[in-house]
């Protein structure tokens, strides 16, 4: 992928991988992981192919990106995902030194960056993530309603 350093331009890449997640029939998330304006990983929500309750688009994307770096730690790293991070998510990003996170749509019942709490805020953690919100919220949204709807 050419460099970027458009938010925006990053978040088409993760709302692409959102709907190769449903295509397969997972929650339409994804994710990419940038670094000085490269692609380092990405992800899209895995957790019914995989069988496995780790599987999100944001844990995808991060093993993803440490396996390319050849290092966990990601520091100075971007993680672009369509839909705010859970509990897990977010602990992961603290862990593996994520300078900044940006999110598309908000998520009221579990997100923990902005909805429920605002866990990356909290004092005790050793790294801070910045964090934005809102990016192509509308787009992202838009593809977990359509999901949603089709499964009623």
């Amino acid at each position: 992928m050419p460099v970027s350093t458009n938010h925006d331009d990053w978040m088409r890449r993760a709302l692409a991988l959102a709907d190769r997640a449903a295509n397969e029939g997972e929650v339409p998330v994804g994710a990419v992981v940038v670094r000085d304006g490269q692609l380092l990983g990405e992800g899209w929500n895995q957790v019914i192919a995989t069988q496995d309750p780790t599987g999100h688009a944001e844990i995808v994307a991060l093993r993803d990106a440490a396996r390319v770096a050849g290092n966990y730690r990601l520091s100075g790293a971007t993680l672009y995902v369509t839909l705010e991070p859970c509990t897990m998510c977010a602990g992961a990003m603290v862990h593996a030194r994520i300078e900044t996170l940006v999110f598309g749509a908000s998520e009221p019942r579990a997100g923990v960056i902005c909805s429920t709490c605002q866990l990356l805020d909290e004092p005790w953690y050793n790294h801070r993530v910045v964090w934005h919100g809102g990016v192509l919220a509308e787009e992202s949204s838009a593809r977990l309603k359509a999901f949603f709807q089709a499964r009623r």
